[in-house]
Formats: structure tokens, C-alpha cells, sequence
């Protein structure tokens, strides 16, 4: 009775010691986005938006601290690929965060989601994992890739333009985005110019353009390759309305400057979205890294919010999967750009807005809500994902 006693006090005793021990571990968190080459930009805002929030959390979660392991994919499937068993294998990453393009998620998501590690992209959304073959270790803080398109080819049927040029790099998501702009558009397609990923020389396709005359131009060149286009559009002096996703915005406007005012754009969440947390998050972020932030900024924010979401949930304990999974798609946190709350394949239900480049008073550069097009919008492959 005397050892039982002793044993029982012993258990006790241990099971009084793992609680602090598990507190005193830290929360790995592997951020790997592109930060290097035309694409750079991009990435700095998912890092430093996901920096912000750590430090806005304390560095801590649930009352572990919070360490943040950086890599940089360089837009390169292969490289990526090695980079993630880095964070994997070597840093023994709690959660991967990224990355901003989708060809590097397809890469990516079957190395971190196989071993059973929770990977939290802020900005690449293909359709190839919101349907049948959505994962409970997948989780999208951004939108289903077609959507913001899906705006842009509404807008386009809504204002009577009858004949639109489509331009995008030959990618998952550039032929994603075509998918959303022609959910809702009925008009006639003139051309539909697929370049590759990185193009920087856009003459050919000005020239098409400038040959066919459309109603409009829909574009869809993220970082390098649309400061590029925008500058050698405006060069060639072309006045076709600009309706563009991703290609004006918050990390490609330093370099566009005046070129892209007047360009409208798509997105779920501007800089002058008028809600609290949204301007304070503005300021902090502009007073850190004297830019604009953009949505690739807010949606790195709003990952850390929702991670720090789930450790909060299951105290700190993340050995059960199945109860931090569950926590990770009740998304029970404030997110910037209001409405937001999972469908049953772990990308977001928000809005969506027509947003349109403007030069603010101070001489700085944003996007700014022109008006709202979709409420409490989710993604149409949904349907084709057995809940998680």
C-alpha cells in the first residue's frame, strides 16, 4: 500500500512538472515564401505582417514563446521542396506558413500535410485542394484562388463590356484565374494570352492588344511582372480600363507609383477598409516598415491570429492533432477584414471588393474599396470536400 502510495504521489508529481515544461518549450512556426527575385516584395509583406502580429501577441502563445524560422523558396517547386524538409526535419517547425505562389503549394503541401504538420498558406488558394482534395492539415487565411477573379469577370458583365482580352502567366493560378473571370462573364474573349511565369517583356501582348482593340484588359501578373506591364502599358500609351488582380497593389505600387492610378483591382480587404482593427493595423504596420501593407500583409496577420487561436484553445498542448485541427477551422479570432469564418474545406466564407489604386495626400500609394461584389462569399468546389 505504502509503494502504491508512493507511486501514485510520484505520477503525481511528474504530471505536475510536464505542464511547465510544455510551457516552457517554444512554438515553432516555419514561414517560407519568396523573397527574392521580381517576386520578392510579396514575400517581405507575408513576413513582415506575420512578424507584426507575433510581436502585437507578446512573442507568446497560450504562454509559450512564439520562434519564427524564415526561408526563402525562391519561386522554385524543387527548392521549395527542400527548404520544407529544412523546417520539418531539421527545425522541427510546429506549423508552416506560405507560400505565395501555388505551383510552390502543390509542391509543398503533400511533404508537410504527410507528416502530419499543419500547413497555413496566406495567399496561394488553388482548386486543386479545396475540393476532394482538401486535407484537415490545410487551412487557407486568404481566398479560393478563383474568387478575387470571379469579381473582376462580374464587374466586367455588370458594366457591358462585350469584348475583354485576358492576360496571365501560364501557372495553376493564372489558369485558375481565367476559371474565376469566366464564372461570370458572358462577353466575347478576344485572346487569351497565357506567358511564362516571370515574364518581364510584355510588347508582344501590348501589340495584340493595341491590334484588337478590346473593351477592357483583365490581368492577372503578381510582383515583378506587373510592375512591368503597368509601366509598358502606360508607355504605350493605352487606354483600355485595366481590370487586374493582384497586379496594382500594395507591393508592386512603390515601384508603379502613378502609372497604375486609376486601375481597378480585386481583392477581399483594402487598406481603407473602415473597422478598427484594420486601421490599427495599418498604422502599427506602416509606423514598423514605413510601406503600405497589402493583402498579402493582412492575410499573413490574420495566420498568426489564427494560429494563436488554436494553441489558445488546447492551452498550449499540441500533441493532440485531432483538437488542434478542430480549433484551427473554428477561425475563433478577429480578423481584419471582418467577415470571416471557414467553409468545410478550410478556406475562408468573406467579402469581396472592386478596389481601385489611389495617391493619398502624404504622396504614398494604396488600393482603396470602390465597392462591395460578393457577401459572405465561399468557394464552389466546397461541395466536393468530405468535411474535415
Amino acid at each position: 500500500m505504502k509503494q502504491l502510495t508512493k507511486l501514485v504521489g510520484l505520477a503525481a508529481l511528474l504530471g505536475i512538472a510536464a505542464t511547465p515544461a510544455i510551457a516552457q518549450e517554444k512554438i515553432k512556426i516555419g514561414v517560407l515564401v519568396t523573397t527574392s527575385g521580381p517576386a520578392a516584395a510579396l514575400g517581405q509583406q507575408v513576413r513582415d505582417g506575420f512578424a507584426l502580429a507575433i510581436k502585437d501577441l507578446g512573442g507568446k502563445m497560450a504562454g509559450r514563446d512564439v520562434e519564427i524560422v524564415n526561408a526563402d523558396d525562391e519561386l522554385k517547386p524543387d527548392g521549395a521542396v527542400v527548404k520544407v524538409r529544412g523546417l520539418l526535419e531539421r527545425d522541427k517547425v510546429d506549423f508552416v506558413v506560405g507560400p505565395i505562389f501555388s505551383n510552390i503549394l502543390q509542391a509543398i503541401h503533400r511533404p508537410v500535410t504527410d507528416n502530419k504538420t499543419f500547413l497555413i498558406s496566406p495567399n496561394a488558394g488553388p482548386s486543386s485542394y479545396a475540393g476532394k482534395e482538401c486535407n484537415p492539415f490545410f487551412y487557407v487565411t486568404s481566398y479560393q484562388n478563383d474568387q478575387v477573379h470571379e469579381i473582376l469577370g462580374k464587374v466586367a458583365q455588370d458594366r457591358g463590356y462585350k469584348r475583354v482580352y485576358l492576360l496571365v502567366p501560364n501557372y495553376q493560378a493564372g489558369r485558375d484565374s481565367v476559371a474565376g473571370f469566366k464564372l461570370d462573364y458572358k462577353g466575347e474573349i478576344v485572346e487569351e494570352s497565357y506567358t511564362p511565369l516571370n515574364t518581364l517583356d510584355f510588347q508582344p501582348e501590348l501589340s495584340k492588344i493595341a491590334a484588337l482593340k478590346p473593351d477592357a484588359l483583365f490581368t492577372f501578373m503578381p510582383g515583378g511582372m506587373g510592375v512591368n506591364l503597368v509601366k509598358q502599358y502606360k508607355q504605350a500609351g493605352a487606354t483600355v480600363p485595366v481590370l487586374s488582380a493582384f497586379t496594382v497593389d500594395e507591393s508592386t505600387l512603390p515601384a508603379q507609383q502613378d502609372a497604375a492610378v486609376g486601375m481597378f483591382g480585386g481583392a477581399n480587404w483594402a487598406p481603407n477598409l473602415d473597422n478598427p482593427q484594420s486601421k490599427k493595423f495599418v498604422a502599427a504596420y506602416e509606423a514598423a516598415y514605413k510601406g503600405v501593407p497589402g493583402t498579402y500583409a493582412m492575410q499573413a496577420y490574420d495566420a498568426a491570429l489564427l494560429i494563436d487561436s488554436a494553441v489558445k484553445a488546447v492551452k498550449g498542448d499540441l500533441s493532440n492533432k485531432d483538437a488542434v485541427a478542430a480549433a484551427l477551422k473554428k477561425a475563433d479570432f478577429t480578423s481584419l477584414r471582418g467577415n470571416f469564418k471557414f467553409n468545410n474545406n478550410g478556406y475562408p466564407i468573406q467579402d469581396f471588393y472592386l478596389t481601385k489604386v489611389a495617391k493619398r495626400p502624404d504622396g504614398k500609394f494604396q488600393t482603396e474599396i470602390v465597392e462591395k461584389v460578393f457577401s459572405n462569399y465561399g468557394d464552389r468546389y466546397a461541395k466536393d470536400c468530405a468535411s474535415k
